[in-house]
């Protein structure tokens, strides 16, 4: 069951991992994850009327599916990104799920203007701080928002400019963009994968870790190095 009855983040989550791996969801428990998530659209929490998540985890903040934990604003941006993201893989022909991923999407274009209008903030492809950009780029990925195209090439170019020398990248959360970066089909993104491949290399050498985060970055670490 890929509901969680007490937190969206879980949802979202258990779906995230149910794609990555290539599992098949059933129509049945695809349309009761979409209508779920659905009904969180607006609610009080809601970043940018987007899904707002549960109490414990408006508090706490979430884990991505990487491992990295988000707290604060960027937890409730995120959350709205990745909520956004698996009703457009969901792919579900509900009147309710149209609503509900209409009224988010329309929400965080508006958040998007208004970036845009800081006269600091000149590039489409990135928002705020790094770990709230990759969440732009993976809602991007699915098909949702505008400028596709232009905003992951050029949201990438600003990641170059944030290598710090020892194949990371400052202030952007390593495996969360490496996530990204394995997705989007860009040279430029190849390039930035290459940047990181020495760490890649012995991530995807380690042997068969055990926790569900160390293994999804393991199976993530060969991913991203079969793209270079």
């Amino acid at each position: 069951m890929l509901v969680h009855q007490e937190s969206l983040s879980e949802t979202v989550d258990a779906t995230n991992a149910a794609l990555f791996e290539g599992h098949k969801i059933p129509t049945e428990e695809r349309q009761r994850v979409a209508r779920w998530i659905a009904a969180r659209q607006g609610l009080p929490g809601a970043y940018g009327d987007t899904f707002a998540g549960l109490p414990a985890e408006q508090k706490r903040g979430i884990v991505l599916f990487t491992g990295e934990r988000i707290t604060s604003a960027s937890a409730r941006h995120i959350l709205g990104e990745e909520a956004c993201r698996v009703l457009q893989m969901l792919r579900v022909s509900d009147a309710s799920v149209e609503l509900a991923l209409e009224r988010a999407s329309d929400g965080l274009m508006r958040c998007l203007q208004r970036a845009s209008l800081d006269p600091r903030n000149t590039n489409p492809g990135r928002f705020c701080c790094g770990k709230c950009t990759v969440g732009l780029w993976r809602h991007l990925l699915a098909g949702g928002l505008d400028r596709r195209e232009e905003r992951l090439r050029k949201g990438v170019a600003h990641l170059r400019t944030m290598r710090n020398g020892d194949g990371q990248w400052r202030v952007f959360p390593f495996w969360y963009t490496v996530l990204a970066l394995s997705e989007i089909d860009l040279p430029q993104a190849s390039q930035e994968l290459k940047y990181a491949a020495k760490s890649l290399e012995r991530a995807a050498r380690r042997a068969q870790p055990s926790t569900t985060s160390a293994k999804r970055r393991h199976a993530l670490a060969k991913l991203a190095l079969d793209r270079i």
